[in-house]
């Protein structure tokens, strides 16, 4: 399952950089994931990094795009071909 960002979000930049797959940018208002790049870390850590550092703990789950542990590592292994084609 892909994570949110919730609006009680401070916009405290301290997700962004921490995000392995750049799945987070700011958005209108607040920071935003882009669900077709968040894997929760899958591939990359045993925890999403952007929830470890979150002072005020406003990344639930996205229930919009619900994924099972093997798609987030499918996804996590499609990004990284994207990757590396790229160069």
């Amino acid at each position: 399952m892909a994570l949110m960002i919730t609006d009680e979000c401070i916009n405290c930049d301290v997700c962004e950089p921490e995000c392995p797959n750049d799945a987070i940018s700011m958005g209108a208002e607040i920071y935003v994931i882009d669900p077709s790049k968040c894997t929760e870390c899958v591939g990359h850590f045993d925890e999403p990094q952007c929830r470890q550092v979150c002072p005020v703990e406003c990344i639930p789950n996205d229930p919009g795009h619900a994924e099972t542990p093997e798609a987030l590592l499918a996804k996590y292994h499609a990004l990284q071909a994207e990757k590396a084609s790229k160069g």
